[in-house]
């Protein structure tokens, strides 16, 4: 199978190219992927450009994890262009749990989108432009990935060493490992899975008890993290997707004191 990984320089993307024996090309933005891996610098905002990619790759699966958080094109239209350029290859749409409010948590796969800032707006509409373009394609909704160097590991370093800013004692997720997310998409890659599929661990935390946990398994003072308060409670439940998968779903506190 050749794989197509766009965002190929990302966390997930990164992670994605090292785990997958399948033949991979990557795309990226800014740096190239430090994998070695065959890529290309594209613009998925431009649909020619992706067109012009997908009929040079012809690849047999895509997994879309490029986003821009503050950026509608590459988060919507860049995720529309992906669908309609992938000419019947498979089709994974990597997601987020920024999709809802956090007024009716626990969702599950059947919750309809009820987004609250912009990103969540460009997911749930990338999400919509995927489903309508190719009904067989996954849409893959995530949490907080964390693993390796993670931008809320980085994040939680830097507060500790005295940069401006807190982590919310009542802003709710449930993170997921890197690894498990990664391994995760490449085993739906292979199934007949169509639609939403739900891929969060199973415990809900705090981003505050989140930070102190990456801090204790990195030596640093937890009590040297500034707390804040941000109420958003926003519980993906993937007991249903995991049901179906062999990659198990790790809870934070299990996988960060690993």
């Amino acid at each position: 199978m050749k794989l197509l990984i766009t965002g190929g320089a990302g966390h997930l993307g990164s992670e994605l190219i090292r785990l997958t024996d399948h033949e991979v090309v990557a795309t990226y933005n800014n740096s190239a992927p430090a994998s070695g891996v065959h890529a290309y610098r594209v613009d998925i905002r431009r649909r020619a450009e992706v067109e012009a990619l997908i009929r040079e790759v012809r690849p047999d699966a895509i997994i879309n994890t490029a986003y821009q958080q503050s950026d509608w094109a590459t988060t919507a239209d860049g995720a529309a262009n992906v669908a309609a350029a992938a000419r019947g290859a498979r089709l994974i749409q990597v997601s987020s749990d920024a999709v809802f409010s956090g007024e009716s948590s626990p969702y599950d796969e059947l919750s309809p989108p009820d987004p609250v800032t912009p990103y969540g707006a460009a997911k749930a509409a990338a999400e919509t432009a995927v489903r309508v373009i190719d009904p067989t394609a996954v849409i893959a909704r995530t949490s907080l990935v964390i693993g390796g160097s993670s931008p809320h590991e980085q994040l939680v370093h830097r507060l500790a060493a005295g940069e401006p800013g807190s982590l919310f004692t009542d802003n709710i997720r449930c993170p997921v490992h890197v690894t498990d997310l990664a391994s995760a998409l490449l085993e739906l890659l292979e199934s007949d899975h169509a639609g939403v599929a739900h891929l969060a661990g199973p415990e809900p935390i705090s981003r505050y008890a989140m930070g102190r946990l990456i801090a204790e398994r990195d030596g640093i003072d937890p009590a040297a993290l500034p707390r804040g308060s941000g109420p958003s409670d926003i519980r993906l439940d993937s007991t249903h997707t995991q049901f179906g998968l062999k990659t198990t779903l790790r809870g934070v506190t299990e996988f960060l004191r690993e």
